[in-house]
């Protein structure tokens, strides 16, 4: 693939991080922004709240001067800084300091939230060396294990960590000066980050990422959206791993300016996020699917004192699988009177062991200003992610689909998994040698060809531009009774639509149960008259059945936040079926129903199913916890 060079005197770098120095040096680019953080959840910027490109150069190199007075290159380091502009800094400065860096979100440090579980599984997997946080962060640690009711097994991790203050790698002085011609950070082939996956189909996995698959993908993604110097990104994405991760790299390879601000920020008040736009005149900006009603709910177009306009956008990219075509009209439909242009929607794709990015189904040439919803079929409902290249043209993201079973491609029309090879790939998975050699090594069979990741998604190609749609998750197809799939997203779907007023919004989890299809939603309000609780099991099952033909064999309603879901927003269906066979739904009401549409059985918070003889064996077989999902990410419950 021929990247697009900004500037000609330079070619694109191995490592994203070599960049920020070459940026550094140009005169146009010194005191330009590149990264502006959002305080408090409003639009006003302070002068702290800004780096440029030098002052983020110089910080990047004397904060990996400083880690390396106490640390060696190659070592482990955890993140655990919030969002915001020093955690972009510490992420850059491990990399120049050829640091392999796990950034996760800080749990609350006296760890009484129950939040520590995936904290507890990075320390256990990745076996850091050192630590870096905020020193008020650490002072509550040391306190933390100071107390005799603690638990043994983080409190030992956390005393063999080395904890390392952000202030004193930031404050200290140290020589700034770099020679780009001894460069000594990360090497395009050494690991320099491990992201855990989204856990939305299983427990989450530490991906090993290379820096030049990095490096390769953010610039893929580059061309694709077409960014370049004059860019501006908004993002409130979390800055951790994947897509919001990748917009911090995506920002330095294009010389662009981004916008940050918290996703408790956005939650909090969702016409942030277009307010940033409006003021920054952003030209780019990602959305998950599942955000858009949330905005035309909450977005508060109408009561906002200060004014909105969009014109400036080129490209909403629309993240997270299936994207629904009906939220995506309805977002445009609100939005268009205020400048947003429809051919700037730009449907994606990507996972983490893809480093993020994989494709989008946008294109540069159909940006033309016109003023209807853009040309992309649709498929069930779905819009489409990609267009696949012909095999005339010489791209080297290869994106197939096959039989999972077989390994031999499928014709386009027919669904199949997804497998991508490219230079993105990341390297596999830590600790996991057989999943890495599964998942990362997959071949088509009966053909000499390069290894595949396979994605674990559903997808069907169609039409001739031979667009790819996410279809589904392969773990979490539904067999009918008539032989007949279904992915539960259309269940889900269905059932939100027969009662909006009462259930919340990409809040609910389909899955089966010795072939009895259960469905669970959240409430809006913990509703306590039974008779409007059963009327709305009744409604779910009824349009269920009218919209996909599909018969639920129960529903159960519980209180809000008790869908369990990943850090960035996913339902985790695997993690909801196990709450549910054991017992730990705390429902406000669970309805059963027979093969005719009575009920069976109805019970009031007594989430009993597991307690049978399945339950138990489900139990035993998933050993693993649940219950970070539910508070690792606490912006989500407000959502």
């Amino acid at each position: 693939m021929n990247y697009e060079n900004y500037d000609p005197i330079f070619p694109d770098q191995p490592v994203v991080d070599q960049y920020l120095p070459i940026w550094a040096s140009l005169s146009a680019f010194r005191s330009k922004p590149a990264f502006i953080w959002s305080e408090d959840g409003t639009t006003n910027v302070s002068n702290g709240s800004t780096l440029t490109y030098a002052q983020l150069n110089d910080s990047v190199q004397s904060i990996s001067i400083q880690l390396l007075h106490s640390l060696q290159r190659g070592d482990i380091v955890i993140i655990l800084c919030t969002p915001g502009l020093e955690l972009v800094e510490i992420i850059f400065g491990c990399q120049r300091a050829g640091l392999l860096s796990v950034p996760i979100f800080p749990p609350d440090p006296s760890f009484s939230k129950q939040n520590h579980h995936h904290l507890l599984r990075a320390l256990s997997q990745t076996k850091p060396k050192a630590a870096i946080a905020h020193h008020d962060y650490i002072t509550k640690v040391q306190q933390y294990l100071s107390l005799p009711s603690k638990d043994k097994k983080l409190a030992q991790m956390l005393q063999n960590l080395k904890w390392v203050p952000t202030e004193d790698v930031k404050h200290k002085n140290a020589d700034s000066s770099l020679d780009s011609m001894s460069y000594d950070g990360c090497k395009p082939d050494e690991t320099y980050l491990i992201q855990y996956t989204s856990g939305a189909t299983g427990i989450p996995k530490p991906v090993l990422v290379s820096a030049g698959s990095a490096a390769h993908n953010v610039r893929t993604a580059r061309k694709a959206y077409d960014l370049h110097p004059n860019s501006v990104i908004v993002s409130w994405l979390p800055q951790y791993h994947d897509c919001g991760l990748m917009f911090l790299l995506l920002t330095i390879v294009s010389g662009a300016t981004c916008v940050l601000t918290s996703p408790a920020a956005f939650v909090n008040r969702p016409r942030l996020w277009i307010e940033l736009i409006t003021q920054f005149k952003a030209t780019c900006t990602p959305v998950p699917s599942f955000i858009l009603p949330l905005v035309v709910k909450r977005g508060g177009v109408e009561t906002g004192s200060s004014p909105i306009n969009l014109w400036s956008l080129r490209n909403l990219i629309i993240i997270n699988e299936p994207i629904y075509k009906a939220s995506v009209e309805e977002f445009l439909h609100v939005f268009k009177p205020f400048g947003l242009n429809p051919s700037s929607i730009s449907p994606s794709y990507g996972l983490a062991e893809n480093c993020t990015f994989v494709s989008t189904a946008w294109r540069n040439d159909d940006n033309s200003g016109n003023s209807c919803f853009p040309v992309f079929p649709s498929h069930n409902k779905l819009l489409p992610i990609a267009r696949l290249a012909s095999e005339e043209e010489e791209e080297d993201m290869d994106i197939i689909v096959v039989n999972e079973h077989t390994h031999e491609p499928v014709d386009d029309g027919i669904e199949g998994e997804i497998w991508v090879s490219s230079p993105s790939n990341a390297s596999g998975y830590l600790g996991h040698a057989f999943l890495t050699q599964d998942i990362f090594k997959g071949r088509l069979s009966n053909k000499v060809s390069r290894c595949f990741v396979r994605t674990g998604d559903k997808g069907i190609v169609k039409g001739e531009e031979r667009f790819l749609f996410v279809t589904g998750r392969c773990a979490e197809v539904i067999k009918l009774p008539n032989g007949q799939d279904i992915h539960p997203h259309y269940i889900e779907t269905a059932a939100y639509n027969s009662c909006p007023q009462f259930i919340r919004g990409g809040c609910l989890a389909a899955f089966d149960v010795s072939r009895m299809i259960v469905l669970v939603a959240e409430m809006q309000r913990s509703e306590k008259d039974n008779k409007i609780l059963r009327n709305i099991c009744e409604r779910i099952r009824e349009n269920v059945f009218e919209n996909e033909k599909v018969d639920v064999g129960m529903v159960v309603l519980v209180k809000s936040g008790r869908v369990p879901k990943t850090t960035s927003g996913k339902i985790q269906r695997w993690a909801a079926k196990q709450y549910f066979l054991g017992g730990k739904m705390n429902a406000l009401m669970e309805l059963k129903f027979d093969n005719n549409g009575g009920f069976l059985r109805s019970s009031n918070g007594r989430g009993s199913y597991g307690e049978g003889e399945e339950g138990r064996a489900v139990i035993a077989e998933e050993k693993e916890e649940v219950v970070y999902s539910l508070s690792s990410a606490p912006w989500l419950a407000r959502l």
